[in-house]
């Protein structure tokens, strides 16, 4: 990247549109990967969440810090409301992504949140499952079939060939768009709530993206050697997943403090179905080999996703060194102070509305 267009003072402002149009699945599935392995090699600093309660929603602030091809420092502010759509035609999902540098505090970007949390939760699955699904794994249950679920489903496809995939979810027209956007991919079947016991107890994998706030994936319903991603549990009220099933499974998180807080962990937890040290691992530790991932074929196994904010610094740093490069984006100055002489100027080619305003608001 070339020297003066790092050193620009202007900071880049990015649209969904154009998030979109730089974060591929695949390279934010290798960047996604690298953060973990920085942070269980004690080469990042421990990320840090906020999460602030409302009546139909919530809002949350996730920061961390990595050191990438340069030191970057991330904050996304995310509102979550869940019925959205409905009430008021906007995304569940809304929030704007800070970045800066690192070293000098910079505000080097402002990018709309919506893509990069889609995308690099749907990475961090594919990541797990790498690593934690059975390498023959064909048939998947997808329950949640919004946005998180088909790039889920996306993402999983890049680690794993599946040929079926059992669609379910309460709104038929979520299922309707799923199955029209993969049935040229893959075996889609829509299951109704009536028949999901029956397709967990054909798969080998299964991804809960749902806003539940009350659990329906029974540990009767799930098979020997399952692979369980657990993506909907990111604050205190949400739960997918039935607290017993967390004593016959293994259990890795991506952040211990985070999931233990506000993920399915939390709830097994509360309920004394488990204690902190019957976690396994964080994800980190797997993938850079301090410890094994499956070791049988039996084994169930849990991965508890509540999204970190390093999956934010690795997915917000391809999108802005993309941008720069590409050209994408509008440049802005926050800091620039305006001279006297500007100032001045401004003054005298508003004059007259100056003076209008004067007459019913005298200035002191």
């Amino acid at each position: 990247m070339p020297a003066s267009v790092m050193e620009s003072t202007n900071t880049l402002l990015l649209k969904r549109r154009d998030v979109a149009n730089l974060l591929t699945i695949g390279e934010c599935i290798t960047a996604v990967e690298g953060a973990f392995k920085l942070h269980a090699e004690g080469k990042a600093m421990p990320p840090k969440v906020l999460g602030i309660h409302s009546h139909e929603g919530g809002f949350h602030i996730k920061a961390g810090v990595l050191g990438l091809s340069r030191t970057y420092f991330v904050a996304k502010v995310n509102a979550n409301f869940p019925g959205n759509f409905k009430q008021h035609g906007l995304p569940t999902i809304q929030g704007i992504i800070i970045v800066c540098d690192g070293n000098n505090g910079r505000l080097l970007a402002l990018m709309d949140s919506i893509e990069i949390t889609i995308i690099r939760t749907g990475a961090a699955t594919a990541v797990a499952a790498k690593y934690l699904a059975h390498a023959d794994a064909k048939t998947i249950t997808i329950c949640g079939c919004g946005n998180q679920g088909r790039i889920s489903l996306k993402a999983l496809m890049k680690v794993r060939s599946f040929e079926k995939v059992y669609a379910f979810d309460i709104d038929e027209e979520q299922v309707q768009k799923f199955s029209k956007e993969f049935d040229k991919e893959l075996e889609v079947i829509p299951v109704a709530a009536s028949e999901l016991t029956m397709a967990l107890r054909q798969s080998q994998v299964c991804v809960t993206c749902t806003p539940s706030r009350q659990p329906f994936l029974r540990a009767d319903d799930i098979m020997p050697g399952t692979f369980i991603a657990a993506v909907g549990a990111d604050s205190e009220e949400k739960q997918e997943i039935y607290p017993d099933l967390f004593l016959k499974s293994k259990i890795v998180v991506d952040l211990l403090e985070q999931s233990a807080n506000i993920g399915e962990l939390h709830h097994a937890l509360q309920q004394g179905q488990i204690i902190l040290a019957g976690v396994y691992a964080e994800l980190g530790l797997i993938i850079a080999n301090k410890k094994p991932g499956r070791e049988s074929k039996e084994e169930i196994i849990i991965f508890d996703s509540t999204g970190i904010a390093l999956q934010d610094v690795a997915a917000a740093a391809i999108v802005y060194e993309k941008a720069l490069n590409e050209g994408i984006g509008i440049n802005i100055n926050f800091t620039e102070q305006e001279s006297r002489k500007e100032n001045s100027e401004f003054f005298k080619r508003n004059q007259k509305a100056i003076s209008i305003l004067s007459s019913f608001f005298p200035f002191r």
